[in-house]
């Protein structure tokens, strides 16, 4: 509660992908706001620290935060660092998590870039349990949303292993997660997810209801 006994707004915080900064998520935020939502933004290293160090600093950083509900949103990376947070740190939140196009079993691009030993800094450390395979697992109470992308534009075109239906980065295959509550596929690429209206709107529903609207399943 506030000084004045005002309800804290329900807090959502954001935690971004690989190469990028938070500032990448300032769109998003915005859209969440005017869903009423308060927005936090989390910021990490991603190729100097491991997916279980960046998640020791997300839980951290969540615990300080004075809010009666917290929900968290991560995109690519962040969905990993989000499901480790939450796999050493169970009762971390008491609110909902949405997953943006996150590669919880690894990533065939990340693979095929750390082949190539002098790209291999661009993973860096992100791959030690991450996206290179063995990344944490879901077995949280917590409801948990997955929304991927299928239109196929991104760096993966370039550096190979994509296979059916991607984003341009992942592999739709390479989003499921058992256990999940609800997931769609959106007609976006890896990054278009974050600029979506459509993907705000249906990230601002499972918040809310734990349902995505009507759309496309992912299957």
């Amino acid at each position: 509660m506030t000084a004045d006994n005002a309800p804290v707004p329900e807090t959502v915080v954001l935690v971004h992908g690989i190469w990028v900064h938070s500032l990448q998520l300032v769109l998003l935020a915005r859209r969440l706001r005017r869903c009423g939502y308060r927005t936090r933004l989390f910021n990490y290293r991603s190729v100097r620290r491991s997916v279980r160090h960046n998640a020791a600093r997300l839980a951290r950083r969540v615990r300080r935060i004075d809010a009666d509900k917290i929900h968290l949103v991560g995109h690519s990376l962040g969905g990993l660092v989000i499901l480790q947070a939450l796999q050493d740190n169970p009762g971390l939140i008491n609110g909902r998590i949405v997953l943006l196009g996150s590669p919880v079993r690894g990533s065939a691009v990340a693979r095929r870039i750390h082949q190539r030993r002098l790209l291999r800094w661009l993973i860096g450390r992100s791959g030690e349990q991450g996206l290179l395979g063995g990344g944490p697992q879901w077995r949280g109470w917590q409801s948990l949303g997955v929304i991927a992308g299928r239109y196929s534009l991104g760096i993966g075109r370039l550096m190979g292993g994509l296979s059916g239906a991607n984003d341009g980065v992942v592999n739709l295959a390479e989003t499921l997660i058992e256990g999940a509550q609800d997931c769609i596929v959106v007609d976006a690429t890896h990054i278009g997810l974050l600029v979506s209206k459509r993907v705000a709107g249906q990230v601002c529903a499972f918040l809310k209801r734990g349902r995505f609207d009507a759309g496309s399943p992912v299957v």
